[in-house]
C-alpha cells in the first residue's frame, strides 16, 4: 500500500504541475476575473504540489526502509543485510529514486517560490511559478512513463541484489541531495530569468529576488563538488582528487555557470548592469545541470554514478532538454532587444572586471564541455577516443590562471569607473606576493611543472589580494556579503595551492612485501606487519596492517580488501593517515600467487588537503553572503514593521 500511495502521490503531483502551468498561462492571458482567480490560485497550487511530491519520496525511502521486495526498485538495489543508513540513502542510490528525489527538491523549491517570494511584481511572480510548473511537468512525465520508482515485481523475490558497495559511503546520504538541491537553484534561476523576460521586468527587482536562489545553488554545488571530490579520492582507492571523469565534469560546468551568474547577478541587483548577461546565464546555467543530468540519465555513460541503461530515457531528457533550453532561448532572442541597458561603466572598472571574469569562465566552460562530449559524439560515428586530463589541463589550465589573476584584481577596482595606473598601485603586495613565491619555489625545486609552479604562485597572490582590501575597513562594521568574497576568493588560493602541491611534489610506489619487509615513501617508513581476515555487516575482507614511521611521528594504518556477496564485488578500501602538511595514502593489492608476497601502492602527497580545505572555504564564504543577505533583508522587513 506504501508504494500504491506513492505513485499515487506522484500522479496528483503530477497534475497540480500541469495546472500550475495553465493556471500561469491564463493569468498572464486574461485581464478579467478568470486571469486574477488563477493568479491568486497558482501559488497554492504550487505549495500543495512540493508536498504531494514529497509524500512520494517519503514513500519510496520507506519502502527501501522496510525493504520491501515487491517494489522492483528495492529489489535491485537493496537487500535485508544491509546497515540502515545504506537503505535510507539507496532509496536514490539508483536512477529513479535519484530523479524522484531530484523532482522532490524542484516541489520544494517552487513551493517555496510560492510562499516567500514577495519582492516581484505579480506578474512576474506567476510567469516564474508557470515556468517551475513546466519543468516540473516534463520530469513527472518522465519518471511516471519512463522511471517509475514504484513499479511491483509478482512474485517479489526471496532477497534483494543489494547497493553497489562503491556507493555503500555515508557520503551517499547528503552527496546527491546537495548535487540535486543545486541543480534545481539553477532551475528556479531559469524560472525567474523566463518570468522576467515574458513580463519585461528585468531590472534590480527581478536580481534581488533570484539571487539567493543563485547563492544557495552555488554553495550547495560547491558543497557537493568539493565532497564527491573526497569521496572519489578515498573509496576508488586511485590516488586521485579529480579524474576529469565526464560525470564529474557533468557538475563541474554548472559550478562554472552559477559562478558567472553569481557574479552578473550581484552587478544587476546592486549596479543596474550587465542585465543580458544576467538573463543568459541563468539559462546556461540551468542547460549545465540539464545536460548532467542527461550524461547521468541517459545510459550513455559507465560510471559509478550513472545509474541508467535504457536509451530511451537519454532520449526523453534529451527532448526535455531540447524543449526547455531551446523555447528560453528563443524567447531570450525574441525579448531581449526590448530589455532596457543598464547602465553604462568603462572598461577598467568593477563591472568591466567583472566582465572578463565571465567570459573566460564562459571559455573554461566551453573547453570541459567540448572536452565531455566530443568523444560521445565521435563515438556515435563509430570512432573512439578519450579525452583525458592532458587536454583539459593543457586548455583550461592557461585560461585558469588568467581567471585567478581577474579575481585578484576584482576587489581593487572601483565601481563604474577607475584608473590603471591606481589599480596597479593597490595590487603591488599581491604582485610581490605572487613573484615572491615564484622565486623562491623556482630556487628550491627546480624541476616543478610550470603549471604548478605559477598555480602556486597565483595563488599566495590571490589570497595577499583577497585580504588587502579588507584591511582598509573597520571590520566591526564590514558586511556579512564582503566578508563572504573574502573567505570564497581566499579559498580558492588555498585550493590552488593544493593542487599545485599535490601534482608537484607527490611520491608513489607500488611495491611487493612480505610481512615484516619495509619501504619508504616521501618522509615516511611504511612497515607490512600482517594480513588478516575481517568481517562487517554485509562483508568480509583481507585487512593489511602497516605502521608508518617517520622522524618524530608515527601512524598505524589498515587498507582493506573488501568482499561484497551482494551484488558479489570486490573493493579496494584505502587507509590514510592525515598530517598538517599533508597525507599518507595507502591501498592494499593482491597477493603473488607464485612468491606471497603482498603488492601496496602508497602516496606521499604534500598538502593535499588544502583542496578540500579551500573548497570548504568557498562554501563558508557562500553561506556568509547569504545570512548577510538574508539578515539585512530581516532587517529591511522589520524596518517596515514598526514605521509603515
Amino acid at each position: 500500500m506504501i508504494a500504491e500511495a506513492g505513485l499515487a502521490a506522484l500522479w496528483f503531483a503530477a497534475t497540480l504541475a500541469g495546472l500550475q502551468l495553465l493556471l500561469g498561462v491564463l493569468a498572464l492571458r486574461r485581464k478579467d476575473v478568470a486571469g486574477e482567480q488563477a493568479m491568486a490560485a497558482i501559488g497554492p497550487i504550487a505549495i500543495l504540489q512540493g508536498a504531494l511530491v514529497a509524500i512520494a519520496m517519503g514513500a519510496l525511502i520507506a519502502v527501501f526502509l522496510n525493504t520491501d521486495l515487491s517494489v522492483k526498485l528495492v529489489a535491485e538495489n537493496s537487500h535485508s543485510a544491509k546497515p540502515w543508513i545504506y537503505k535510507f540513502a539507496g532509496a536514490w542510490g539508483n536512477h529513479e529514486g535519484s530523479m524522484l528525489l531530484w523532482v522532490t527538491i524542484l516541489g520544494a523549491g517552487g513551493a517555496l517560490v510560492a510562499w516567500k517570494e514577495r519582492t516581484l511584481d505579480r506578474a512576474t511572480r506567476v510567469a516564474t511559478l508557470a515556468a517551475q510548473g513546466a519543468i516540473a511537468l516534463g520530469f513527472y512525465a518522465f519518471l511516471l512513463f519512463a522511471s517509475n520508482p514504484f513499479a511491483r515485481l509478482n512474485p517479489a523475490p526471496i532477497e534483494g541484489q543489494g547497493l553497489n558497495p562503491l556507493l555503500q559511503d555515508p557520503g551517499l546520504a547528503f552527496h546527491p541531495p546537495t548535487l540535486y538541491a543545486g541543480y534545481v537553484g539553477l532551475s528556479v534561476a531559469f524560472s525567474f530569468a523566463v518570468g522576467a523576460l515574458v513580463t519585461g521586468q528585468v531590472g534590480p527587482a527581478y536580481a534581488r529576488a533570484m539571487r539567493p536562489w543563485v547563492l544557495g545553488a552555488w554553495v550547495l554545488l560547491t558543497i557537493g563538488i568539493t565532497a564527491g571530490s573526497y569521496w572519489a579520492y578515498y573509496e576508488l582507492g586511485w590516488g586521485g582528487w579529480w579524474f576529469w571523469d565526464p560525470v564529474e565534469n557533468a557538475s563541474l560546468m554548472p559550478w562554472l555557470a552559477a559562478t558567472a551568474l553569481l557574479h552578473s547577478v550581484n552587478v544587476l541587483a546592486a549596479r543596474d548592469g550587465l542585465r543580458a548577461w544576467t538573463v543568459m546565464l541563468a539559462v546556461v546555467a540551468f542547460s549545465m545541470s540539464m545536460i548532467g543530468t542527461f550524461l547521468v540519465r541517459s545510459g550513455i555513460l559507465t560510471s559509478v554514478h550513472a545509474f541508467a541503461v535504457d536509451p530511451r530515457r537519454g532520449a526523453f531528457i534529451l527532448a526535455l532538454l531540447g524543449i526547455y533550453i531551446g523555447g528560453a532561448l528563443a524567447l531570450f532572442g525574441a525579448r531581449i532587444g526590448q530589455v532596457r541597458a543598464g547602465r553604462s561603466f568603462t572598461f577598467v572598472s568593477r563591472e568591466g572586471g567583472l566582465v572578463v571574469n565571465n567570459l573566460l569562465l564562459s571559455v573554461i566552460l566551453g573547453i570541459v564541455l567540448i572536452g565531455t562530449l566530443y568523444p560521445l559524439v565521435a563515438a556515435g560515428f563509430g570512432v573512439r577516443l578519450s579525452v583525458g586530463p592532458p587536454f583539459f589541463h593543457a586548455a583550461a589550465g592557461p585560461i585558469a590562471l588568467a581567471l585567478v589573476a581577474v579575481m585578484a584584481v576584482g576587489p581593487a577596482l572601483r565601481w563604474r569607473s577607475d584608473d590603471a595606473e591606481a589599480v596597479l598601485i593597490r595590487m603591488l603586495w599581491p604582485m610581490v606576493a605572487a613573484a615572491g613565491t615564484f622565486a623562491l619555489m623556482l630556487t628550491l625545486t627546480g624541476g616543478m611543472g610550470v603549471l604548478s609552479l605559477l598555480g602556486l604562485s597565483f595563488g599566495v597572490g590571490l589570497i595577499v589580494a583577497s585580504v588587502t582590501p579588507i584591511t582598509r575597513r573597520n571590520w566591526r562594521r564590514t558586511p556579512l556579503p564582503i566578508w563572504g568574497m573574502v573567505v570564497a576568493h581566499v579559498g580558492l588560493g588555498v585550493s590552488m595551492i593544493g593542487m599545485a602541491c599535490d601534482s608537484a611534489f607527490t611520491a608513489e610506489r607500488l611495491v611487493a612485501l612480505y610481512p615484516g619487509q619495509a619501504t619508504i615513501v616521501g618522509p615516511w617508513r611504511v612497515e607490512l606487519n600482517r594480513i588478516y581476515p575481517n568481517i562487517g555487516a554485509n562483508w568480509s575482507a583481507l585487512e593489511a596492517r602497516l605502521t608508518a614511521t617517520r622522524e618524530g611521528d608515527g601512524a598505524t594504518l589498515r587498507p582493506q580488501q573488501r568482499f561484497f556477496t551482494d551484488p558479489p564485488t570486490t573493493t579496494s578500501e584505502s587507509a590514510i593517515a592525515t598530517r598538517w602538511d599533508g597525507q599518507l595514502y595507502t591501498v592494499l593489492g593482491q597477493q603473488d600467487a607464485a612468491t606471497g608476497r603482498w603488492q601496496l601502492r602508497l602516496w606521499w602527497k604534500p598538502f593535499v588537503t588544502l583542496i578540500w580545505l579551500g573548497g570548504a572555504l568557498i562554501a563558508l564564504g557562500g553561506v556568509l553572503a547569504l545570512v548577510g543577505r538574508w539578515f539585512k533583508a530581516w532587517q529591511q522587513r522589520r524596518r517596515e514593521a514598526l514605521w509603515g
